[in-house]
């Protein structure tokens, strides 16, 4: 995998409107200084000119005989007989893999004679994280970041605690740590998505209890990283969890899924009161089930379709017997969308809606704090490993 740079992307793009803009400072017409110039390229600042990149580069791309993927725009597929590349761009950084060496630095050289880059070499660093290959797969951390989290909080030298969240503490409402800047963490350490995404906003004492302890926990577990495996495996399979009314302010639920191929994680907060423990898992299994979905569609167009079930576990029963049951009942009208939904994708065969017991269900560490001996034992199951 290889890291290109694009110099100044936006001044590459072409403008497809027209816009006017005031004359350059130092450049006025003295004989028209009222006159306004219209722009022929896009320049940075001009709120068309992300679009004007994208659309430049993309329409580069097919040229080279790349599709742009449905699945995600910013994806680009190439395929030609044997030989495959996948194309990954994000504002003026791309990421770039080839089936050959040859194939890769002919794909490399095209870019690099349309626009202005700098080959960076093989992955390292990558949107704040940094890309260790290791035998067994790909080392993804941010030790960096969170020591620097660390140093401006002033606790670089504070005591370790064990997990993230205090099981005896109850935050109300949409209490939870008052800064984003762990957030940005969770993309590495998944451990800690349950910490930081209880909420963010209207600070109270409470919130500075809940970062210092979050704190601790990155200060005694900052080596520790999240190891993608390799594997001759396709298999697609998804836990999901809820918290039915974990929150004793609001009686929110909180609903959290994991799906793995390659640690694809989340956890976030339902919208609504669920009413019963029941549709608080189902919408958790819909949001697992969904984004599974997306996952089988992006795979079929990399050219790897999965043949197989993808197998989403849940340790609600009634939640597992609602997947399948064509029934309506009175009680589950409210929920409808999310049953049609997923009743849907297994009626296909995309999905297969099975039971997980509780003490099995590591998904418990998306929604709600865990003991010790429990957390770490989960931790270890989202492939979080001491670097």
């Amino acid at each position: 995998m290889h890291q290109l740079d694009v110099k100044n992307a936006f001044l590459h793009g072409t403008l497809t409107e027209t816009v006017y803009c005031s004359q350059p400072a130092g450049f006025v017409d003295p004989a028209r200084p009222n006159m306004v110039c219209r722009l022929n390229k896009s320049l940075y600042g001009l709120k068309q000119a992300p679009q004007a990149w994208y659309s430049r580069f993309a329409t580069f791309l097919v040229t080279l005989g790349f599709t742009e993927a449905k699945s995600d725009t910013s994806l680009f597929v190439y395929r030609h007989g044997d030989e495959m590349a996948y194309l990954l761009l994000y504002v003026d950084d791309i990421v770039l893999t080839a089936s050959s060496q040859p194939l890769l630095q002919r794909i490399i050289t095209s870019l690099q004679q349309e626009f202005a880059m700098k080959d960076l070499g093989v992955l390292h660093h990558f949107l704040g994280v940094t890309v260790e290959p290791r035998p067994s797969g790909l080392l993804l951390h941010q030790r960096q970041y969170t020591l620097d989290i660390l140093e401006r909080a002033g606790m670089t030298d504070c005591n370790p605690c064990s997990t993230p969240v205090d099981m005896q503490a109850k935050l109300l409402g949409d209490a939870g740590p008052p800064v984003a800047a762990p957030t940005y963490l969770t993309f590495t350490r998944p451990d800690i998505t349950y910490a930081v995404q209880q909420g963010m906003h209207d600070p109270r004492e409470p919130h500075l209890t809940a970062l210092k302890r979050l704190l601790r926990y990155l200060r005694g577990t900052v080596d520790y990283d999240l190891l993608l495996h390799r594997s001759s495996s396709a298999e697609l399979v998804v836990y999901t969890d809820a918290d039915w009314a974990g929150c004793p302010d609001t009686r929110r639920s909180t609903s959290g899924y994991a799906v793995f191929l390659g640690g694809n994680l989340s956890s976030k907060r339902q919208p609504v009161v669920s009413r019963s423990s029941a549709k608080a898992e189902y919408q958790a299994v819909a949001n697992g089930v969904a984004e599974a979905s997306w996952l089988r569609q992006l795979l079929a167009e990399l050219h790897n379709p999965l043949a197989k079930s993808t197998l989403v576990y849940c340790d609600n029963v009634s939640a597992v017997y609602l997947s399948t049951n064509p029934v309506q009942h009175q009680r589950t009208k409210h929920m409808e969308i999310d049953l049609h939904f997923v009743r849907d994708r297994v009626a296909i065969g995309d999905v297969r809606v099975l039971h997980v017991p509780t003490t099995s269900q590591f998904t418990d560490i998306f929604t709600k704090g865990l003991p010790s001996a429990v957390f770490s034992e989960f931790r270890s199951s989202l492939n979080i490993t001491r670097g």
